[in-house]
């Protein structure tokens, strides 16, 4: 298995296909999970902490998480974002204290792998400005990730940000580029009274991670003493 796997992983067709992901879906661990084979073969292998965060597995339906932290019990709904998962969720939620919507910014030159005619980036959009304005989630906290930075960075010398926004005039820089996709989000939010926080983030770095999630954390309990009289 591990000399088919590496074959098949050098053949130049599929070098070919693994730079057109634009175009084809080749998932976003591959190179790392490749890269790592040698290890991951050994009969001793012990999937590390990376190798754990990189392995991406689709949310099906609704999957309740719940920790502790900062003194204060949580709990966490993830829900699916493919389109056959969303009437499952968008209107099952109540008296929810902050909804974290997470965006996969190196999916901006990509298609939905459920309708080959739709771009990633304009579906997920489409998608935010429905659940900012739902009325489940009038006076919610908005918490806005733009995930995959790394990824994004990467591909932005390639492929052109006009791929997802036609309109875009500006200079193809990491810095330009997310601060206009961030300004594309902020605008889908109809409550001016509603505040939408934002993080670029990459999600397999770990110490940045917890980081973006204590400061997560610290914006729902400021919110929530606000709304209290107390902050």
């Amino acid at each position: 298995t591990y000399t088919a796997l590496t074959t098949i992983w050098d053949d130049k067709g599929i070098q070919a296909v693994r730079d057109k992901k634009n175009v084809v879906y080749v998932n976003d661990s591959a190179d790392y999970f490749m890269d790592n084979i040698d290890r991951i073969k050994d009969k001793a292998y012990v999937p590390t902490t990376q190798d754990v965060i990189r392995t991406r597995v689709s949310t099906m339906g609704v999957i309740e998480v719940a920790f502790k932290m900062k003194n204060k019990n949580w709990r966490v709904f993830d829900v699916g974002g493919q389109r056959s998962q969303r009437k499952k969720w968008i209107h099952c939620f109540d008296d929810v204290k902050a909804v974290i919507y997470v965006v996969a910014l190196s999916e901006y030159d990509q298609k939905l792998r459920e309708d080959d005619t739709t771009n990633r980036m304009q579906e997920s959009l489409q998608l935010f400005e429905q659940v900012c304005n739902n009325k489940h989630f009038t006076n919610t906290n908005m918490i806005l990730f733009l995930n995959k930075k790394d990824l994004f960075e990467e591909k932005l010398p390639h492929s052109s940000l006009k791929e997802a926004f036609k309109e875009f005039t500006g200079e193809q820089t990491f810095d330009v580029c997310v601060k206009y996709i961030r300004r594309k989000f902020e605008k889908q939010n109809k409550n001016k009274q509603k505040v939408i926080y934002s993080h670029t983030t990459c999600a397999t770095d770990t110490q940045q991670v917890e980081f973006v999630l204590d400061s997560t954390l610290d914006t729902i309990l400021s919110a929530k003493l606000k709304g209290c009289g107390l902050y």
